[in-house]
């Protein structure tokens, strides 16, 4: 008998499923590669690029290079190839790789702690001679960065670095950087503690070990006993910052998940006070967490403040106790007191606690050259112990000079341009790489930073007030724009004749230390190069006349009208 016919059943909408693939946390069984970087990483880890590089790609030349090394494991080594002359700001984020790729590279020579000896800064002036065209940019995170390096050359510049004790290991990469420490750690008069011994430690345990040269992207290190606050800690991965416990004596204040670039975060107090010869530990601990929890799926979110803003700092505390330090309870802690100055960078003449004299001293905008450092060096050698210091504020610092010796040092320092007296503006003024090396620059900084340096004390010679100035050729923050009293993020920008050139969106206010907050953005204010001159003048202007007794730049900035700011 055959079968009745049955009307059709009535179409149910199909509901689209979606597979959730996780964040990439290996924590969480998540170890499938998520995008090409975390392949990348997966097929061969990034140090063991090295031996391509001295085996082949320096015998074989740029064209040997393999794209997978190329573009990124060479990062673990502290190379990136530098922009393509001539390619302008516009064609940044239009064009592959390959065509903004020179066959040059900027090197990242790693100084943790910002600690040289005169021979090893002499070794870096030399191989600048020699190598890099004279260039060596000192960077806000204290390391020196070389530019038109040759593959060929990079086994001999690794085998002189590494001479004198010096590395670009995970100079780059997703990594653990350099780690900055205070510029005066172990002389400064008015230091919490030294927290040398626990840097030394730290690089110990994590340089060119593979347990940690896969992380989901960089990771930023900071410690200091200064009661200056003068390593940035706001905005580091992890910080230690020199707090004095009522019950325990010095230690450190545990900072976790600070970052800027596009999406900026302050770090947030853990409430844990960690003494110095557990800092290791602990600094193990956060670390393991970004690489075992941290977000892989996406780079944008690849960062251990995201982490940080999603499970809170009561919860990353207690993985940190419970999972990494074998159930081990943190103390509870003080905050770290508001420091009493607005400048944290060392520049002038000041006493040590043995009875000598550090000097520091403004080069313009982080930039000097080859030769410079060499005269640098031999002036250290001739009026202190042979000891150096690189800052977070792309300056420089001599120790242990004797109380006779300090004015002939000054004056040694004046004869190469490198003042120890410094202007507000040469002072405050920062400026990234730029777009005459960077492959993600819209900008120029560097010379624009340097001219303006010049027509703000021509204009405005008499103004002594605390002001950072940071300049940036996009918008990745590498010269901390958000936390500048005024910051200009590069881009284009039309002109009054409605053609694109080179200009900044305006950041106002932004603070570190003191009441440390982001800048403020007026709607709509951009400002091309040529104005900026005219722009920050009148603004410093109208803060003169409108400011409180006593009142900073960024205090006003955050109340002044948007009038008062355009």
């Amino acid at each position: 008998m055959a079968a009745t016919p049955q009307k059709p059943a009535a179409a149910t909408p199909r509901r689209k499923v979606s597979r959730h693939r996780g964040e990439g946390q290996w924590a969480a069984g998540h170890f499938t590669p998520l995008n090409g970087n975390e392949q990348t990483k997966k097929d061969d880890d990034g140090l063991n690029v090295r031996t391509r590089i001295e085996t082949i790609y320096s015998k074989r030349g740029f064209d040997s290079i393999d794209g997978g090394d190329l573009r990124g494991r060479m990062r673990w080594w502290g190379l990136y190839t530098q922009r393509r002359p001539g390619i302008d700001g516009g064609k940044t984020a239009i064009l592959e790789p390959e065509e903004l790729d020179d066959e040059y590279f900027m090197m990242r020579v790693r100084i943790d702690g910002g600690a040289l000896t005169t021979q090893q800064l002499r070794v870096i002036g030399e191989i600048s001679q020699e190598f890099a065209r004279g260039t060596a940019d000192i960077t806000d995170r204290q390391n020196v960065q070389y530019h038109w390096i040759r593959i060929e050359d990079v086994p001999t510049i690794w085998e002189r670095l590494e001479g004198v004790g010096l590395s670009t290991v995970t100079a780059c990469g997703d990594t653990p950087r350099v780690m900055i420490g205070s510029p005066v750690a172990g002389i400064a008069e008015d230091e919490i503690i030294d927290g040398t011994p626990a840097l030394e430690e730290m690089k110990r345990r994590v340089l060119n070990n593979k347990a940690y040269s896969n992380l989901p992207r960089k990771f930023k290190t900071a410690i200091s006993g200064s009661p200056v606050l003068d390593v940035v800690h706001e905005i580091n991965d992890v910080a230690f910052v020199g707090v004095r416990h009522p019950e325990h004596g010095p230690g450190f204040d545990l900072w976790v998940g600070g970052g800027l670039s596009t999406n900026p975060k302050l770090g947030v107090r853990l409430g844990a006070w960690v003494p110095i010869d557990e800092v290791p530990d602990v600094y193990e601990g956060v670390l393991s967490i970004f690489r075992d929890y941290g977000y892989r799926r996406l780079r944008t979110r690849a960062r251990l403040k995201f982490l940080v803003a999603d499970w809170g700092a009561e919860k990353f505390r207690q993985v940190l106790e419970d999972e990494y330090l074998g159930g081990r309870k943190l103390i509870d802690g003080p905050a770290p007191e508001q420091p009493v100055q607005q400048w944290r960078d060392h520049i002038g003449v000041h006493r040590q606690k043995d009875g000598r004299f550090y000097v520091g001293f403004a080069p313009r905008v982080g930039r000097v050259d080859g030769a410079t450092l060499t005269k640098i060096a031999e002036l250290a050698e001739a009026h202190g112990s042979g000891r150096v210091r690189t800052t977070v504020e792309q300056k420089m610092i001599v120790l242990d000079v004797e109380q006779d010796r300090v004015d002939s040092l000054v004056e040694g320092l004046e004869a190469l341009d490198l003042t120890a007296r410094p202007s507000t503006f040469r002072r405050g003024t920062m400026a990234c790489t730029g777009i005459e090396y960077c492959k993600l620059a819209i900008v120029e900084t560097k010379q624009r930073g340097s001219q303006l340096i010049d027509e703000l004390e021509r204009r405005l010679p008499e103004f002594d007030e605390p002001l950072t100035i940071n300049l940036n050729g996009c918008p990745n923050a590498c010269a901390r724009i958000q936390v500048a009293d005024i910051g200009l993020k590069g881009q284009l920008v039309l002109d009054g004749n409605g053609e694109q050139v080179e200009g900044y969106q305006v950041h106002l206010g932004g603070a570190l230390g003191l009441e440390a907050g982001f800048g403020r953005k007026v709607r709509g204010l951009k400002v091309t190069s040529q104005e900026l001159p005219d722009y920050i003048e009148r603004v410093l202007r109208r803060f003169l006349a409108e400011r409180e007794d006593g009142e900073r730049f960024a205090a006003w900035a955050a109340r002044a009208s948007e009038e008062a700011l355009s």
